[in-house]
């Protein structure tokens, strides 16, 4: 009996062995209508189970994405293929092998890449932002294709021909109003790095009476955040009685675009008020090739950002438009990333601004980074265990539910980008903080799929990028200076766990007595991201105030710190 089981198993095997493997090959490639020259870039392929939308706008690291695969392409010339098939890495399903077998609408996009010569000597090849804010599915002169429904099966061998024959168009730039300027200002500093002109930009809201009144000099509010196509929050006209009610998913609310216009309309009724005081506001343009924001400071892979804006673009503005052009006229805001560059900012050119707002920031103390603890932890995806392998959550509702993990969200990234160029938040986080590179990339942070950290590279962000440790280190030289300016507002329940660095920010700041830091660190009870310090009203109607919630505060800051002889009356007109 067990020679003729042996003989059978020894059969089967044979024949499993020597079966042909079945295969998916999906090949890509773009035709001459739409480029005539070779490309370089991160192809992407993506499949959906659904035709709501196109799948380049159904992937994202929430419950409801779709697939994704990718991988990079040079000098890909017209009517030439490449070919996706079991080997490349995807998001959420690894590998095409691992997909249901069903019916799947399947479209590619070519995020193109150009090449960058450094001023350290590095060539890279990278996204530059065309007018968008760094969004590859929108981004002008990417290819794609458009969807094709096909039938998928991983059992059964197939090839599937895909050809890219769309491009998307340019972004026609947003025209000046009566209110609402926009400036663009060649950094030198920035060009010099990028080895090409670099121009930062800014969208000015000017304050009634501008024209009237010729000899008023305006302090400046700024506010720090993601890439502004046109100054947001400010409509001169009623909601439009026309305007079908959407439905807002993170707020679970019906017509939250009619409340958003009416929002918008209220401020410019605050704005034009007689009790308003007369500001200039801007939102700033600093989008780089890898992200649609800068984050506002130096950094060794994106250039002197902080410089540039604070020495080439503030003070062109005040010059334009009659600023101050004092450092106590000028007033840092800004939630989330906005929220960071608030407080980086103003820690970080402590004479130059007179005060911050920072709400709901992004990881001010390393030790929360989220929820990892980079100067502790040996792997950032799972919790430290011998015998169990638990993931970290990257995002939670109030009540705690998690709707994501700290692998997951970066496996995407991964997936749309290797070498720091996804364009998404993580990756963004490495591009600024972390140094250069052999190769003139990012150093990671972190192997991308594993999760282990490189404490090396923890060390580098700990000496030039945690917030709460610098302050801490040089509080000797920079606490007279800061006291007064310091603002911090999170909520409790913070999606992305950002109050916890808060916390540890607050514990620092609530200790020191030489000088005490005079400002303030509040929470909201239950409050999710991205709460901005008014207990009063929801999230969904506070984020749509950050203009004007905090200018009683700068008026009294502004009334308190203001030197002998500032003008403090030219812009109190009515």
């Amino acid at each position: 009996m067990k020679s003729v089981f042996f003989l059978v198993m020894t059969a089967f095997l044979f024949m499993s062995c020597t079966q042909e493997t079945a295969s998916i090959k999906i090949n890509v490639s773009f035709s001459e209508s739409v480029s005539e020259e070779s490309l370089d870039g991160r192809l992407l392929l993506m499949l959906s189970t659904n035709d709501k939308n196109e799948p380049r706008f159904q992937i994202n690291s929430g419950l409801n994405t779709q697939h994704v695969y990718g991988m990079n392409v040079d000098e890909l010339a017209a009517g030439t293929s490449a070919t996706f098939d079991e080997s490349i890495f995807g998001y959420p399903t690894e590998s095409l092998s691992g997909l249901p077998p069903g019916e799947y609408y399947v479209q590619a996009l070519l995020h193109t890449y150009e090449t960058f010569n450094l001023s350290t000597g590095h060539k890279v090849k990278l996204p530059m932002d065309n007018g968008e804010g760094q969004q590859w599915n929108r981004s002008p002169g990417n290819l794609y294709s458009v969807p094709v429904k096909v039938m998928i099966d991983p059992k059964k061998n197939s090839e599937i021909d895909i050809v890219m024959d769309q491009k998307i168009p340019e972004i026609k730039p947003a025209e000046d109003t009566e209110w609402i300027k926009h400036v663009k200002v060649k950094s030198e500093k920035l060009s010099e790095f990028w080895g090409r002109d670099i121009y930062l930009g800014a969208n000015v809201l000017l304050p009634k009476g501008f024209d009237e009144h010729p000899e008023a000099k305006y302090p400046l509010m700024i506010f720090h955040g993601h890439f502004p196509a046109d100054f947001s929050g400010f409509r001169t006209t009623p909601p439009d009685p026309e305007l079908e009610p959407d439905y807002s998913e993170r707020f679970k609310m019906k017509g939250y675009n009619i409340i958003q216009q009416q929002e918008a309309y209220d401020f410019y009724q605050r704005w034009i008020s007689e009790e308003f005081p007369r500001f200039l506001i801007i939102e700033i343009q600093h989008p780089t090739p890898y992200y649609d924001d800068s984050y506002a400071v130096n950094s060794a892979n994106q250039g002197p950002y902080g410089d540039a804006i604070t020495y080439e673009l503030i003070p062109a503005i005040e010059e334009q438009f009659r600023g101050q052009g004092e450092s106590w006229s000028r007033f840092l805001y800004g939630g989330s990333t906005g929220g960071w560059e608030a407080l980086a900012v103003q820690v970080m050119y402590p004479d130059f601004y007179n005060g911050c707002f920072a709400a709901c920031p992004d990881p001010i103390d390393f030790r929360a980074y989220c929820l990892t603890n980079l100067y502790e932890d040996k792997n950032a995806y799972y919790y430290n265990s011998e015998h169990r392998k638990m993931e970290v959550p990257a995002r939670r509702d109030y009540l705690g539910n998690v709707s994501n993990t700290l692998r997951s969200v970066n496996h995407l990234e991964l997936v749309l980008g290797d070498k720091s160029r996804s364009g998404q938040q993580w990756d963004i986080w490495e591009a600024t903080y972390s140094p250069q590179g052999e190769d003139g990339y990012p150093e990671r942070i972190w192997d991308k799929y594993t999760g282990e950290i490189n404490r090396d590279i923890a060390n580098y962000w700990k000496e030039n990028y945690d917030l709460r440790y610098i302050m801490e280190r040089d509080w000797d030289k920079v606490g007279e200076k800061l006291r007064g300016k310091i603002h911090i507002y999170c909520g409790d329940m913070d999606n992305y766990y950002l109050n916890n660095a808060v916390y540890l920010m607050e514990d620092f700041l609530e200790s020191t007595t030489d000088p005490y830091y005079e400002g303030e660190v509040a929470y909201g009870d239950r409050a999710e991201h991205c709460w901005n310090g008014d207990p009063e009203n929801p999230n969904s109607i506070t984020r749509l105030r950050y203009n004007s919630m905090y200018v009683p505060k700068i008026i009294k800051r502004i009334e308190e710190s203001a030197p002998k002889g500032a003008d403090l009356t030219s812009w109190r007109y009515k």
